[in-house]
């Protein structure tokens, strides 16, 4: 049952027998409340233990209990204990949903018997882990910071990279029982006040108890992606890389509990991108890209194209002959490979969930003894667990996790056509995966930008790892109210 909206009452012993009853003062052995007697009057503060730093908590209440001995009796007993709150961040609060939702944020509220209006002090202080580097988007130099589960602190490493007054994070609330902070992080004169708005008008229009899985909840009521395996927004845990996406005109969405934001909009090429390209020169940069291309592709047709070679070897010119299996097997090779590759699917569960100590030996088992002996005892020819092994290499090159997965379901049902049809399935797979992704709309971006729609100047970037002064343009496809991100020659 939500909490109601209505004023303060100004009598402290009503507001705190409505904690007890709503909000499970007393039942709670985290919610507290300290009760004050200054000028004789009562003073009620109201906690939650484990969201408050301690010690700005006993600072503020020294300062309080010394205006017994400064002040005199006052009818302005409020001022005066709103001008000794040492803080930074006080607020005014008339509303009995506004001292509740403060109280669970992690704040302090002070109430005054006889006043309506309660004072909220931020003393935050979330239980958390220091910036660290992600492990998922390691580079060789650059920064080793990366966002936590606090979201303040992810948005004071966006700002330490943006310090421009029209850098804006917006707060709002999602989840009626969660009321967990969600921001949007955007550059005011740069990005589209269309998008904002689209994003804005989706979170506020969440209607749900909570969202404990944080950014992938928003996602989902975002972009509704439905069974869409292809990811439609950007994660990121880099810092460096949210202030980029926010120059270029993208929005950011923030959200509490969360190590990763959400970048809109963004498109294919997007998720193949690293931080790594931009930390060296152009032309290593450009290296590094089109060796990350070549992961991918080899990742989505190397195994569909070596079954149709198997089923149709009359493909293959006669220098290439080797490329078939050269044992027979009792097993088809459809089945040979989707047994590797799900036992290889097996292999990056078992990673995540084997504890670090144990992983070295998982892999030596794994790829030591099950792999040769499948071979041994005839289940896999050696060709099959050569081939699944590049293509799983290739797919480990893709920085996005979500699309490394959609990428792999795309492979395998290419894989079945090619099995089934032979020649005309492997075409008819590509070609309904191409259709797919042409079709496919992220925000009204279309997926495959630049290549469909085809922009020159932007396929160059994406193909050309072009030097930051060349770079002078923002892409066209965020609609970015300010185009340039460089004074052009002749300004």
């Amino acid at each position: 049952m939500p909490v109601q909206t209505w004023p303060i009452p100004e009598s402290v012993n009503e507001i705190e027998n409505y904690m007890k009853q709503r909000v499970g003062l007393g039942i709670s052995f985290d919610l507290g409340v300290r009760k004050l007697k200054i000028l004789k009057h009562d003073v009620h503060i109201y906690y939650i233990n484990g969201l408050c730093d301690t010690e700005y908590i006993i600072q503020l209440i020294k300062e309080l209990v010394a205006i017994n001995n400064r002040e005199k009796l006052s009818v302005n007993l409020f001022h005066i204990i709103e001008n000794r709150l040492v803080n930074q961040s006080v607020e005014r609060i008339q509303q009995m949903d506004q001292l509740v939702d403060k109280v669970l944020s992690g704040l302090i509220v002070v109430v005054i018997n006889g006043e309506s209006t309660a004072l909220a002090i931020d003393v935050r202080s979330y239980p958390g882990r220091a910036p660290q580097e992600p492990d998922t988007e390691k580079v060789v130099r650059g920064s080793r910071d990366g966002f936590v589960e606090n979201i303040i602190l992810n948005t004071a490493l966006t700002r330490r990279r943006i310090r421009d007054e029209r850098l804006r994070f917006e707060m709002l609330k999602v989840g009626k029982r969660s009321k967990a902070d969600v921001a949007l992080g955007y550059l005011e004169d740069v990005a589209d006040p269309n998008l904002v708005n689209i994003i804005r008008k989706e979170l506020q229009a969440i209607n749900i108890d909570g969202i404990p899985m944080a950014d992938k909840t928003i996602e989902e009521f975002v972009v509704k992606q439905g069974l869409n395996p292809f990811p439609i927004v950007r994660y990121t845990e880099r810092a460096d890389v949210a202030a980029m996406h926010i120059l270029e005109g993208h929005v950011v969405i923030y959200c509490d509990t969360s190590p990763s934001v959400i970048i809109t909009p963004t498109t294919y090429f997007h998720h193949v991108q690293h931080a790594e390209e931009f930390r060296e020169s152009p032309a290593m940069g450009t290296f590094v890209r089109w060796t990350r291309f070549l992961g991918v592709f080899v990742s989505i047709f190397l195994l569909p194209f070596w079954l149709l070679m198997v089923l149709e070897p009359s493909l293959l010119p006669e220098q290439f002959k080797f490329i078939g299996p050269n044992d027979k097997t009792n097993i088809p090779i459809i089945v040979q490979l989707f047994i590797a590759d799900f036992g290889l699917e097996f292999l990056r569960l078992a990673a995540i969930h084997t504890p670090t100590p144990l992983t070295a030996a998982m892999g030596l088992i794994a790829a030591v003894l099950i792999g040769q002996i499948a071979i041994d005892v005839g289940l896999f020819v050696p060709e099959v667990i050569l081939y699944v092994a590049v293509a799983g290499i290739g797919s480990f090159t893709t920085p996005s996790y979500e699309l490394s997965v959609a990428n792999k379901i795309a492979k395998m049902l290419v894989m079945i056509l090619t099995a089934a049809f032979h020649g005309p399935g492997f075409v008819i797979g590509c070609t309904l995966l191409f259709i797919f992704l042409i079709n496919m709309r992220a925000l009204n971006t279309p997926y495959l930008w630049p290549f469909l729609p085809f922009e020159p100047k932007g396929f160059m970037q994406i193909l050309f790892r072009r030097a930051i002064p060349g770079s002078i343009l923002r892409p066209s496809i965020v609609h970015p109210r300010d185009r340039y991100r460089q004074a052009p020659n002749n300004q």
